[in-house]
């Protein structure tokens, strides 16, 4: 379930993923970067969607080509949220995360389960009472994010920073899908079991992640949806935590997408591109509303 994290880690800039992708030292030719670009229209309304990685390396020169000109053809730009660097977004997130007085998360934890998560709270020098506090999905994201965190990777790399700082530059206009309370709601209002096996796969996972986003990055990069499909939302075979994170909210954005082809104009969609690959996907959502995409990049 780690995936999920990665199309909502611009909730917690302070816990952002990130992928180990080492540069090379020799100069041996890089491949292109053309992360898939899609689109929908009518008459009057022009609507790119484009597939987002939240937090990124420096030196991904993704911003160019098709990409460039579709968001400079774009009179607006719409992401997942907005005001994602709101000082107060940190007090909310520890409001929502933490346990009752009294409750603690190694204490709800069986003995096997403890054991793994110590050994993980070890390995990144973390003393149990910093997260001791706080619900499953919480330290979870917490666990998740640190190892990319030391590698370097930054939301502000990522491609809702950057284009953020494009938007703002253009006095573009710029709306959220959801709200960053909205975003952060949607784990803190999991059942405790859902939550507790998302820790669980994460705590397994965690020898692997850095391998993982790096394998996710570079499909990315190569606007591979099919692989992508297979990489981001494995583990979502959890009915709650797939509707909940992911199928239920491309079916309110394609209706969304549905309701602003009505209005004419140019939208520049950029939404995780976990969303727009594979089964149940916002393309599968718009075509079961007769509505067809089509590849641009």
């Amino acid at each position: 379930m780690l995936p999920i994290f990665l199309r909502l880690a611009t909730v917690l800039a302070a816990l952002s993923l990130s992928a180990s992708i080492p540069l090379n030292a020799q100069s041996e030719p890089k491949p292109p970067v053309a992360p898939a670009l899609w689109v929908i229209g009518d008459a009057d309304t022009t609507i790119y969607l484009f597939g987002t990685i939240h937090a990124l390396p420096q030196g991904i020169d993704w911003f160019q080509g098709k990409v460039a000109h579709a968001f400079t053809a774009s009179d607006m730009l719409v992401t997942e949220v907005t005001g994602q660097d709101d000082p107060a977004m940190q007090a909310l997130v520890f409001k929502l995360a933490a346990l009752p007085e009294g409750a603690s998360l190694r204490g709800q934890m069986p003995a096997e389960e403890r054991a793994a998560y110590d050994k993980a709270l070890v390995q990144f020098n973390i003393q149990p009472a910093m997260l001791d506090r706080f619900e499953p999905w919480y330290a979870a994201m917490a666990l998740s994010t640190l190892p990319m965190v030391q590698q370097g990777y930054s939301p502000a790399n990522g491609v809702e920073g950057t284009l953020a700082r494009e938007a703002d530059a253009r006095k573009m206009p710029q709306v959220g899908l959801e709200t960053v309370e909205y975003q952060l709601g949607l784990f803190d209002g999991l059942p405790s079991d859902v939550q507790q096996r998302y820790l669980g796969e994460v705590i397994e996972q965690l020898p692997n992640i850095r391998e993982q986003i790096g394998a996710i990055v570079t499909a990315w990069k190569a606007g591979d949806a099919g692989e992508l499909a297979q990489l981001m939302n494995f583990g979502e075979d959890d009915p709650a935590f797939a509707e909940a994170m992911l199928l239920g909210r491309n079916r309110k954005w394609a209706m969304w997408l549905d309701e602003r082809l009505d209005r004419p104009g140019t939208v520049f969609v950029a939404v995780g591109a976990g969303h727009l690959a594979g089964k149940g996907s916002v393309q599968e959502q718009l075509a079961e509303r007769g509505i067809g995409t089509a590849r641009v990049q």
